[in-house]
Order: structure tokens, then sequence, then C-alpha cells
């Protein structure tokens, strides 16, 4: 079945990305941590660890609900907190059950996004095994990431996620996605892509941090567009590189927009995760990113324990996030770059006034980086051979 289309900006359309949270407490203290040092504290009542009912209660909704659209792959990410807390038998526990639920066509592409201390050989089997797709946060290298990255007593913690990404990539390296990398203006730019190639990654995402225009992020009003400036030096070292060592999330979206395609990041673009989030307890909400925005902004009230999916799908705050042109603030619907902004990533757009009518807070940074990406893509296809 195919999605229904957009109707005064909404769009219903069944979930095929389910963000599951196994755990939901994490073994470091990162001091911008969007879960814990942010606005909503809904953490502090849930269940440390994803139960055998609520992993059940979960594989039968998304069971029926894919069932009920035709829906033959979906992408389910194990998260937290750091979801290996929850232990390698919590892992392999829900990825089975999951899979065995779906029904007969109907695939599950299975990631987890870690902080990369606990990976051990325990960890490693249930990877290979389950075909589990693993992305590292880091920020860095050793100094870049010990300067927010720390236990809660104020160990450092790079040793561990080198040692993680060691194990992980002589172990089992075709498990290893990438790594996620957050802005910190306080970095050097080139010298933190430098220290993340050494890691030798085969893929590396940019995060915007999270934040709005009720919670600025930091470094904001410092300069006119102070992440892109960050952001360009790295591309010109990716972009002109004889060999691209390695590929960059954030840059290939950009440029695959502009070349009509789609893009793979949340950051740009007019494409729909079309996602859902389910906490350790069951209870959906629409995204974990607009826990930066309000306490319980992104509570739907429901839960897999209780409710349909079909039920979250049809929810306002469900239609809202899914990302069309119609759905924009009147000036970025007007702005030549929408078809590849996008209005940036939804909570971005987040104001003072409660609503989400608004340019995303990375406005600024978001038209210099894509107009500078194609000035240098336009150069580059008019200098190729037979241009």
């Amino acid at each position: 079945m195919l999605d229904r289309p957009a109707h005064n900006g909404w769009v219903v359309a069944p979930f095929r990305q389910y963000v599951v949270k196994l755990h939901s407490r994490c073994n470091l203290s990162c001091d911008y941590c969007y879960v814990y040092q942010h606005v909503d504290q809904s953490w502090r009542d849930r269940p440390m660890v994803m139960s055998p009912a609520t992993i059940d209660a979960l594989a039968g909704a998304m069971a029926e609900h894919v069932a009920a659209h035709g829906v033959r792959r979906v992408h389910v990410v194990l998260h937290g907190g750091e979801p290996l807390l929850a232990g390698p038998g919590v892992l392999e526990q829900a990825v089975t059950r999951i899979r065995s639920a779906l029904p007969a066509g109907t695939g599950a592409e299975v990631s987890l996004q870690t902080n990369g201390t606990l990976i051990d050989d325990r960890f490693i089997d249930v990877f290979r095994r389950h075909r589990i797709g693993v992305g590292i946060s880091v920020d860095g290298g050793r100094e870049a990431t010990d300067r927010h990255r720390r236990f809660a007593d104020g160990r450092p913690s790079f040793h561990l996620v080198e040692r993680g990404i060691e194990r992980l990539r002589a172990a089992a390296g075709e498990r290893w996605t990438g790594l996620l990398c957050t802005v910190d203006l306080t970095n050097d730019p080139l010298q933190v892509y430098e220290d993340l190639l050494a890691l030798r990654p085969p893929h590396i995402d940019f995060l915007l941090p999270l934040a709005n225009w009720a919670h600025p992020p930091p470094g904001h009003g410092s300069g006119p567009t102070p992440y892109a400036d960050w952001l360009i030096p790295i591309f010109d070292r990716w972009f002109s590189a004889p060999r691209r060592a390695t590929g960059i999330r954030l840059f290939e979206s950009i440029i695959g927009r502009m070349l009509g395609g789609s893009s793979g990041s949340e950051a740009v673009g007019l494409d729909s995760a079309d996602a859902i989030t389910v906490e350790t307890d069951g209870s959906l909400e629409v995204t974990d990113a607009l826990k930066t925005t309000a306490p319980g902004l992104g509570a739907l009230g429901l839960s897999v324990h209780r409710n349909s999916l079909d039920e979250a799908m049809a929810r306002p705050e469900v239609r809202a996030a899914r990302r069309t042109l119609a759905r924009l603030a009147p000036d970025c619907r007007k702005c030549p770059l929408a078809q590849v902004c996008g209005g940036g990533q939804y909570s971005h757009r987040f104001g003072p006034d409660g609503t989400f009518d608004h340019r995303s807070v990375y406005c600024a940074d978001l038209q210099r980086l894509i107009t500078h990406v194609h000035a240098r893509l336009r150069a580059a296809l008019e200098t190729s051979p037979g241009a």
C-alpha cells in the first residue's frame, strides 16, 4: 500500500523506522547530553531496561502495522541511554522477537547507536550473528572527546571508545557503520576530521547540536554562520581529496538533494524518516530530539501495551513532524534552497512561542553551507571530462 498523499501539509504514512530504547540510563555523563542534561527529564520515571513483555508488545504492534500497510522493510535502531547496558541477552531477545513477529516478506534492518565503551566479544558475537550495524558516538580524538564525554566521576572515555572500535573493526568490521560526531565549535574542525579518519571509519555523520530558538546552540550569535564556518573546511578537504577516505552523510545528503536524489539525514531535505520512538516502558514518542524543546512535548500518551501504531500514525503531532514544503514556515516556503534544506531538522524550528512555525535556528548556517557546496559541485561538474 502506498503512503497517502499530503493534504493541507499533512502526510499520513506508515512507520518504517523504529527507535527502540532498550536502556534508559547511560554509563557516561556527557555534559551536553540531550536526554539527561536538557529540559525533558522523563527518563527518571522510566524503567532502566525494556522488559520481555514490552519487547513482545512492540513486536506484535509492529507486525500488525506493517501487515496492514504492506510495508516490505523496516529499520530498527536500538538506542538508549546506552543500549549495551541492557546486556547481550536483551539485545538478542529484542532482535529475535521483532524479526520473528514480522510477516513473511517484510525484512528488518537493525542498527545500534552506542558510545562504544562497553564493546566486548559477547556483544560482537551478537552483532555478527544477528546482522546488527553498529554506530559509535565520539567527538573527535582524545582531547575533543574527553572534554565532554566523561564518566560521572570525571574519568575520560576516549581510550575505551578507541579500544571498542579496534575490537569491532578486527572481529566484525562489516558490522561497523561509522561514527557520529556532534559539532563542537571549540574544537578545530580539520583536527577533528583528521582524528576521526585515524579511526578508519566507513562513514562519518556530523550533527548540529540539538538546539532551537528557545534553547539556542553554543556560540549562537558569535558570528553570522559559526557552524557553517566550522563545517566548510571539512567539506573542502573531503570534496577535494583525490580519493574519498570515508563517506560524510551530511555532505552526501546535500549533494544528493541538489542532483534530484534523496537525503539520508534529518538535517536537510524533505525526505521523511517515518519514524517513531519507543521508550523502555513501551510509551510512544514522536522523536527523541523533542526532548530539547519542552517537557513532554514529544510524548503521545500512547503505549504499545494499549494502543496500535495506527493510532500513533494518525496523531497530529506525528504528522506535523513529517517533512513537506507546505508545513514549513512562510519564509522557508519562498526560499530557493527549500528543496535542499527542507527547513532543517524539525526540532531546530521550535520557538519561545511553543510552536515549530519558524526557520531553523541554524538557517543562516545551512544557507551558507548549501550555497558553498553548490558552488563547489557546479565547478567540479563544469570542469569534469565530457562536461
